[in-house]
């Protein structure tokens, strides 16, 4: 028997004016002939915070993978991005990383790069590259509600205005963008589709994060950051400085229940002097904050397998946080929404008219997969952890991947092999390739760095500071 086949999509419409709602538009936008973006509040105009997205007030960056998927959809973007002020950092050639193993080795030849900036201004170049074409509009103040169509077929959403005047919007393609906050799952199951799985995973992290006017030029100056160990009987705190545009320093701090940091600002540096390194603190001395203290507590894991929906709804997928939700501190999404898009892209790109949101779910999943495995891979070890328990299995993983890591610390193919996963370019099979496995079975082939490792300049920075601050004294 053939499988029914759908006319080629003409109108989309897109719930959420999020990244991953935008990079949604720029993969479709070529294949149809119009695109609106439902958006519940008013995109701001400039590099400004958007309203429902309580992740951005914390230290985010573009993964080598992400960027180069984000380059694709919208050609030249990264460059306007850091025209604009955001940094590219090579990895790890410009990274003071303090791993649960030790301290990562800044190899000078840089395998891969992440893209540093604040959220504000990546929505915003993200943004206006996407609204430059016609063909895509977004419609304000704008809520879905619900779906229109049935268990077989959806035919568009209903919308509520900001008076509450609801109405149907008629759409050969829905895609849900809409985030944490998605209600996908619950309209499916007024459809009759109730058999939807779904994982949660949660270490109780808590982010309290915080901008500041950097002491030393960012241009040029590394990512900090301290990590936490999951082998330690104490609490899990963890630690990060990014550079980003305005000559800024973009602070989070990190730490499970029973050692969670606080919104006080007088609290914050002193927390960040409890980390399994003095470092970050040692910086914050010399610099300058900016406004408040940023305070999250939703920082769980979650994931929905929409891609192994049995019965599902031809006209309809889902994409970003919609599917799936990360621990912040594994930077892992935005570039998995950028992966997905652009899988989203390429099955559309097929021209093929035969259920291509069902094939374009499973492509969306790839992506997602990686990005789940490294983040859950990590989070099931603490022992704040609720939803799931490690196995065996998960315990002898994670000592070969701490076998890896500290195997990383001095041996550049071990480094480049972790930096390919991290990176979202290649899965986590890799790291069980033969060659992996033997440089893991030698170890590291340098001596492991007892303190960060700064290079002559930045040391000089440094020194002249210290110097300045005891002078004040």
């Amino acid at each position: 028997m053939r499988e029914p086949t759908r006319r080629r999509p003409e109108r989309v419409v897109i719930v959420g004016g999020s990244i991953a709602g935008m990079l949604a538009a720029a993969a479709v936008k070529e294949h149809v002939d119009s695109v609106e973006i439902l958006e519940a509040h008013d995109l701001p105009a400039g590099p400004e915070p958007r309203t429902g997205v309580p992740q951005a007030a914390h230290i985010h960056w573009l993964q080598a993978g992400g960027a180069e998927a984000i380059d694709t959809l919208l050609p030249g973007s990264i460059d306007r991005l850091l025209a604009a002020g955001a940094h590219r950092i090579p990895v790890t050639t410009d990274m003071v990383i303090f791993s649960p193993e030790g301290w990562y080795r800044r190899w000078q030849r840089a395998t891969h790069y992440v893209i540093t900036a604040s959220r504000d201004l990546t929505d915003l170049v993200v943004r206006e590259e996407v609204l430059k074409d016609s063909r895509v509009t977004v419609r304000g103040n704008t809520r879905a509600v619900g779906l229109l169509g049935d268990r077989h077929a959806v035919r568009g959403v209903r919308i509520r205005d900001a008076d509450g005047v609801e109405a149907e919007l008629r759409a050969d393609l829905v895609i849900d963008a809409s985030g944490r906050a998605s209600r996908l799952p619950r309209w499916l199951a007024r459809l009759g589709i109730a058999n939807l799985a779904e994982e949660h995973l949660d270490s109780g992290m808590v982010y309290a994060s915080r901008l500041y006017r950097a002491p030393v030029p960012t241009r040029g100056w590394p990512v900090v950051g301290v990590q936490a160990d999951p082998r330690l009987r104490q609490p899990a705190k963890a630690g990060g400085i990014l550079p980003i545009d305005g000559d800024r320093w973009h602070v989070s701090l990190m730490g499970a229940p029973g050692g969670e940091p606080t919104r006080a600002p007088e609290e914050f540096e002193p927390f960040a002097r409890t980390l399994r390194h003095p470092l970050v603190a040692d910086l914050l001395e010399h610099a300058e904050p900016l406004g408040d203290v940023s305070l999250t507590r939703s920082t769980a894991n979650r994931r929905y397998y929409y891609e192994r929906l049995g019965a599902r709804p031809e006209g309809l997928v889902a994409l970003g946080d919609s599917v799936a939700t990360f621990n912040p501190v594994y930077a892992q999404g935005m570039s998995v929404a950028a992966l997905g898009a652009l899988a989203l892209r390429d099955v559309l790109a097929t021209g093929s008219t035969r259920d291509p949101a069902r094939r374009a779910q499973r492509a969306i999943a790839r992506p997602v997969d990686i990005a789940w495995a490294l983040a859950t891979g990590q989070d099931i070890h603490f022992s704040t952890t609720e939803g799931k328990r490690p196995r065996c299995a998960d315990r002898l993983l994670r000592r070969y991947v701490s076998r890896l890591s500290r195997t990383a610390t001095g041996s550049f193919r071990a480094a480049t092999a972790l930096t390919d996963v991290l990176a979202l370019q290649a899965p986590p099979t890799s790291l069980v390739r033969p060659g992996v496995l033997l440089a893991a079975l030698i170890g590291p082939l340098r001596p492991q760095l007892d303190r960060p490792q700064f290079n002559p300049a930045e040391r000089t920075l440094l020194n002249g500071l210290s110097h300045r601050k005891s002078s004040r004294g």
